[in-house]
């Protein structure tokens, strides 16, 4: 669903989502690292294993593509109350 949202609006989906995006990143290896006991694996790690390069990429695309939606949605419901709120004078 398209919406037509002001400059100040994508700048600030843009900030939310870029600040969302790094605090999901960190608590994302900082779980992975506590349930398994070692750091995420790379792609250029030669010591790790497949299935565990795939599953690190996979819970961190998914929770990127979650943490944009839920940061995009916020941004807009917010701006939708400010707009209301000036409208209305208050």
């Amino acid at each position: 669903m398209a919406h037509d949202q002001s400059i100040p609006v994508k700048i600030a989906t843009l900030a939310v989502s870029a600040a969302a995006g790094w605090a999901a990143q960190k608590a994302v290896t900082a779980l992975w690292t506590k349930a398994t006991g070692h750091t995420p694996a790379t792609v250029d790690d030669d010591d790790a294993t497949m299935v565990s390069v795939v599953t690190f990429a996979a819970v961190t695309g998914a929770t990127a593509a979650l943490t944009r939606v839920l940061a995009s949605r916020s941004t807009r419901r917010m701006a939708s109350r400010l707009r209301a709120r000036k409208l209305h004078g208050a």
